[in-house]
């Protein structure tokens, strides 16, 4: 009998006009700026609803007349952009404040989203014309960072603040009034454009690639065709544990809000700011740590632990470390971390190595797992960064403490990033030997000949990876 070839039978490129990716002319031209439009509209939509009730569970509907601002405000900061806090209060006293941080649930709404219905209308072809990604990728850029600037425009609003911080019956403007003219002050929010658009091409632009990663049935260019069995099982079992961990805090934020009531509160944390957690916890449970400080009367939503952590410290100016043995130390259920990220790191790079081909040792998988992890919490942690800062000044000296504070949190990148990579080699080693036993469908163990009589080749299915 002759041999039998398991390459997939040749096909014409389809006509132009009728579905093409590649397709010349203004109709082609067209529909790719119509489903880059779909891109960008899907992904601003879905975060707008996201952020929307999340604010709305805040209770930053009942803000007088800056409900859309705010809005607003939280979109582009989902999307990397940066947000200045400013005010006055007469003149000779004035607001300051400083706020970065990006709600986490929003942006993620939105990257997965925006990645789905980029990536849907190719994924009928077996490989993608590299002029025809650009093409489309820079459509999408070009879209997503003109409503990036409208919404910059949008928000901006100022609140009026009052200064009563005390008896009611003396406000802190009767007792400085008149002698510095402080009126009651008034704090506002800009969006500063420019870093703004900045971060937000940085932020579509690895949206963008890391869909195209993370697919595995998307098409790549010829030319990356022989890369994609080593980076994209690993990056889509990268994906799988940071939405496990996610999909793991929604279930106990729901218990919660069940049990121990401020539903409302619960639902504002989940729909805001959820992966900013979980992630963190993630990092956490390899042996990764934040340092930080809570200092004032206000805080952000945050479970109570991680704030008795960071208020810790005291009123002096060090911060305190957030790892497993202090929060361990306020309460003894936080080392439940460590054996949960042992299971869901294991789960992820056993689900990378069944769907690598046969062929690749323990060794193989242990490198693509420990690069991998560790890109990903090189990408991830510094996302948990917050950094909020208030106060008021009366001919600018001091702060008010009754009115200001700050709450900041910073990752320890380094390390955290350093035992992502030891987990992820040892994960994936252990995951390749796991795999051994397992049946890879469609292929063939390693050394065996396989339909195309090349050992380990595996049989191509039209329309799959």
């Amino acid at each position: 009998m002759g041999r039998v070839s398991s390459r997939l039978p040749s096909t014409p490129p389809p006509a132009a006009g009728r579905g093409a990716p590649g397709g010349d002319g203004a109709p082609a031209a067209l529909r790719v700026a119509a489903q880059a439009l779909a891109a960008v509209v899907a992904g601003y939509l879905a975060m707008a609803v996201t952020a929307g009730l999340g604010l709305w569970a805040a209770g930053a509907a009942d803000l007088p007349g800056g409900f859309a601002a705010v809005l607003a405000a939280v979109v582009v900061m989902a999307a990397g952009g940066q947000v200045e806090i400013a005010g006055s209060a007469g003149s000779f006293a004035g607001t300051q404040g400083e706020l970065t941080a990006m709600p986490l649930t929003v942006t993620l709404v939105g990257a997965l989203v925006t990645g789905a219905v980029f990536l849907r209308p190719l994924r009928h072809h077996a490989v993608a014309r590299t002029g025809d990604l650009a093409a489309r990728a820079a459509a999408v850029t070009v879209l997503w960072l003109a409503v990036l600037a409208g919404l910059s425009a949008a928000a901006r609003h100022d609140f009026p603040l009052s200064l009563d911080v005390g008896d009611p019956e003396e406000p802190l403007t009767d007792l400085f009034g008149e002698l510095l003219d402080a009126t009651d002050p008034a704090v506002g929010f800009r969006t500063l454009v420019g870093p703004t658009l900045g971060y937000g091409l940085l932020w579509i632009l690895g949206v963008l690639l890391v869909a195209l990663l993370v697919s595995r049935r998307s098409p790549l260019p010829a030319r990356a065709l022989r890369h994609q069995e080593a980076v994209r099982p690993a990056a889509s079992a990268m994906l799988l544990l940071l939405l496990a961990y996610v999909a793991a805090g929604l279930v106990i934020g729901l218990v919660v809000a069940a049990t121990k009531g401020h539903a409302a509160e619960t639902f504002a944390v989940l729909l805001l700011g959820l992966p900013n957690v979980s992630w963190l916890a993630l990092g956490v449970g390899i042996g990764g740590s934040w340092e930080g400080r809570v200092d004032g009367p206000f805080g952000l939503p945050m479970p109570q632990l991680l704030d008795a952590v960071l208020r810790g410290g005291g009123d002096g100016p060090d911060l305190s470390t957030v790892d497993l043995s202090s929060l361990a130390a306020q309460d003894g259920r936080a080392w439940w971390l460590l054996p949960v990220a042992a299971v869901l790191v294991l789960a992820a790079a056993f689900v990378a190595a069944v769907r690598s081909p046969a062929r690749f040792r323990p060794w193989h998988h242990a490198l693509h797992l420990g690069a991998a992890f560790a890109l990903t919490m090189l990408a991830v942690a510094p996302l948990t960064l917050v950094e909020a800062r208030f106060g008021l000044s009366i001919l600018g000296i001091g702060d008010l403490a009754a009115l200001g504070g700050e709450v900041v949190l910073r990752p320890d990148v380094w390390r955290t990033v350093g035992f992502a990579l030891l987990w992820g080699l040892v994960a994936g080693f252990l995951a390749g030997l796991l795999a051994t036993r397992v049946r890879h469908r469609g292929q063939v163990p390693s050394g065996a000949a396989g339909p195309a009589g090349e050992p380990g080749e595996e049989k191509a299915e039209p329309g799959k990876d």
